[in-house]
């Protein structure tokens, strides 16, 4: 296992001072960009080669929100390597060092070339240390989207909304939808899937539905296809 201390920051808390899903979200992928470049297969080792991870899905559950100056412990390893695709979990461990949140990760490499998900090379793998899946994940199961969504206003993608390869971070996607979930919602549990990436022109036209114990918002383009479809529940599974 990977792992970091940190505190949690102004620029990750809400009102209540409490740790933000977002907040915990980049956190966990600090964490893995520090353990891919600490090994050296990091940004510019995959750029030399024409490669990139993609991330395909996020399963976040949150069982505790760090509070404001908390010291915490961020952790990653991954856990299962596959043709084209990579598993990853997730921990944040509390000042207590009770854990606090978890996390599931599925990454395909994509060639950056080409555009298209490339084999992943004994080398790469041979970089990292597989360790146990955490337990209640690894399995990765498709969003269920409501069979009747509300459609809200459509709005352009901004460059600060863009991350190093020039598309939206997957994080933004989250923090977009979270946006449409009503006042005093509390996520216990985020699912996240992404099919494609947005681009600077390009627009988000959102769509919302009710799903159990929570919502599923969709950001579509004009063309109506996804680019990332995010399930925010109340209650953990």
């Amino acid at each position: 296992m990977y792992e970091y201390d940190s505190r949690v920051r102004l620029t990750e808390v809400d009102p209540d001072r409490r740790m933000t899903l977002t907040g915990i979200l980049n956190a966990f992928q600090d964490c893995s960009t520090f353990h891919s470049e600490d090994l050296g297969v990091g940004m510019d080792y995959l750029e030399q080669r024409e490669r990139m991870w993609v991330l395909r899905s996020w399963r976040i559950v949150v069982l505790r929100r760090p509070a404001l100056a908390e010291r915490i412990r961020i952790g990653t390893w991954p856990y299962e390597f596959g043709r084209m695709t990579g598993k990853r979990n997730f921990r944040l461990l509390d000042r207590d060092g009770e854990l606090a949140a978890y996390a599931d990760t599925t990454w395909v490499l994509m060639d950056t070339r080409r555009m298209r998900p490339a084999l992943v090379d004994e080398e790469l793998c041979r970089a990292y240390q597989l360790d146990p899946t955490f337990p209640g994940t690894g399995k990765e199961e498709k969003i269920r989207i409501p069979k009747e969504m509300e459609e809200r206003e459509a709005f352009p993608i901004r460059v600060w909304h863009l991350d190093v390869n020039h598309h939206v971070n997957n994080g933004q996607y989250v923090q977009l939808a979270g946006e449409y979930l009503p006042e005093g919602f509390t996520v216990r549990q985020m699912r996240a899937e992404y099919h494609r990436s947005a681009v600077l022109g390009d627009r988000i036209c959102p769509r919302v539905g009710t799903c159990e114990n929570g919502y599923t918002v969709v950001l579509g383009g004009d063309s109506g296809k996804p680019y990332a479809v995010v399930e925010f529940r109340q209650e953990r599974e």
